[in-house]
């Protein structure tokens, strides 16, 4: 599992490490620039003194000859940080004066008058070496002038140039740093408040969250948690109104079976006795009826709550087999039961258990509330996509009450028979899982009488 990850690390993270990347490029380039001109300056002073040294060479009687007197050489070595070296060498005769230790460079490196510079060691010790090929005057042989000294002042001055530059930039991160974590806190007080607020709630409070005050990025929060705490108290109001319904639909049943019971037992004669029981099976049909109902309303319901798994259907023969089970209940009632398809498959996506309660729901109504001897027709069209059509020539649904029929537990006043108002709610829920348009008008000519309830599934 997953730990979970913290928004104030994720925000911390992302300011402070370019911020780093910064200040680290900064110092690679604060090290670039001390190194090149502390080596600027002292490659400076390394060379004049290679020129004034470049100057004691000299040719006399067509030799070249290199003279300086010892305390010009200790004027020229002292020094209190670093050691100073020398070394002069000529083509011909190799070594002339100086520290023969002091590495030589390559000869085709050199340009006349022209300095080149380059690091080496000299007893162990690591020196920076100047170096400057000369021919005296009247002379042809080619002299090279070498001088070095050791680091220790260019390694003083670049640190204390570093210094100088990091240590204001240590100071700057700590401060930004500082406002950075200050600023993350500031930022995240109103979810933080936002949560307070949401936890003092209690279970039953419904209400919208205040959003006087708050961020632009935390109302859309505020504005998305209102929303769903609506959606959460219809959903319970809806519950607490359908869960009343329920109890006042089976309480008429339940009280009827009671009664008939008492009548049975306290009845001296058979027939007595057997009305009581007659009556006591309606009520026990009609309790099995509403209980059956109210688990299919709660299969649809759960069902639409999750991602429906809908398959390939072929709804004509789903449609046929469903007619076919239905016919002997109109036979009771002298009703003609009609079913007309297209000669092809007509194909949708669906549940097949519920497209079977939903028709079995148009047709049960269409029975129990249409005339005696009448017609019920169930057909199908496939153009320009599948639509399910159900005619009856009952008495038909007014048109002010077509808006409220699919109303858990409404019944149209004054209608027929004990049903308890949750067949076409039972029809409208199936139909929005399927995603499917519920119309319902009065029925066509001939008839002009009736209702026709069309289920579209385009």
């Amino acid at each position: 599992m997953n730990k979970p990850k913290s928004l104030r690390a994720q925000l911390l993270s992302k300011l402070t490490l370019p911020l780093l990347f910064v200040v680290i490029l900064d110092a690679a380039a604060s090290y670039y620039v001390a190194t090149h001109f502390t080596n600027q300056a002292y490659d400076r002073w390394l060379l004049d003194s290679a020129k004034s040294l470049v100057q004691e060479v000299k040719t006399q009687q067509d030799h070249v000859t290199f003279e300086l007197p010892p305390i010009a050489v200790e004027v020229f070595r002292w020094d209190d940080m670093d050691e100073t070296f020398y070394k002069v060498e000529s083509q011909k005769t190799g070594f002339m004066a100086g520290d023969d230790g002091l590495p030589s460079p390559a000869v085709s490196a050199l340009t006349k008058d022209q300095p080149f510079f380059f690091d080496g060691e000299i007893d162990d010790q690591p020196v920076r070496v100047v170096s400057v090929l000369t021919v005296p005057k009247t002379s042809t042989e080619q002299v090279i002038v070498s001088v070095a000294e050791t680091v220790n002042k260019r390694r003083n001055m670049m640190s204390e140039l570093l210094l100088a530059v990091i240590l204001p930039q240590i100071v700057l991160v700590l401060i930004t740093g500082f406002h950075i974590w200050t600023g993350v806190n500031r930022g995240l007080s109103p979810l933080n408040d936002l949560a307070r607020m949401i936890a003092r709630r209690s279970a039953k409070e419904f209400d919208p969250i205040a959003d006087a005050g708050v961020p632009l990025e935390v109302r859309s929060l505020t504005n998305t948690i209102n929303a769903l705490l609506q959606r959460l108290g219809s959903t319970l109001i809806t519950q607490q109104r359908f869960i009343e319904n329920a109890a006042h639909q089976l309480r008429t049943p339940l009280a009827g079976l009671k009664i008939q019971a008492e009548r049975a037992l306290s009845a001296d004669n058979p027939e007595t006795m057997r009305l009581a029981l007659t009556h006591i099976k309606n009520s026990t049909n009609r309790l099995t009826h509403l209980n059956s109902q109210l688990l299919v309303l709660a299969r649809s319901e759960s069902i639409s709550h999750s991602a429906p798994e809908l398959q390939r259907i072929d709804l004509t023969r789903l449609v046929r087999e469903c007619c076919m089970d239905w016919v002997p209940r109109a036979l009771d009632r002298k009703i003609e039961l009609g079913f007309d398809a297209p000669d092809s498959n007509v194909q949708i996506s669906g549940d097949d258990v519920l497209l079977r309660e939903l028709l079995g729901n148009l047709l049960d109504n269409a029975i129990s509330y249409g005339r005696p001897g009448g017609h019920i027709s169930v057909s199908i069209e496939s153009s320009p996509h599948a639509r399910l059509i159900v005619d009856d020539d009952g008495h038909g649904i007014p048109c002010s009450e077509q808006d409220k029929i699919f109303e858990r537990f409404y019944r149209v006043p004054g209608s027929p028979g004990d049903g308890c108002g949750l067949g076409l709610a039972i029809v409208k829920e199936i139909a929005d899982l399927h995603a499917a348009q519920i119309k319902i008008a009065n029925a066509p000519a001939p008839s002009q009488t009736g209702t026709r309830i069309e289920i579209d599934f385009g």
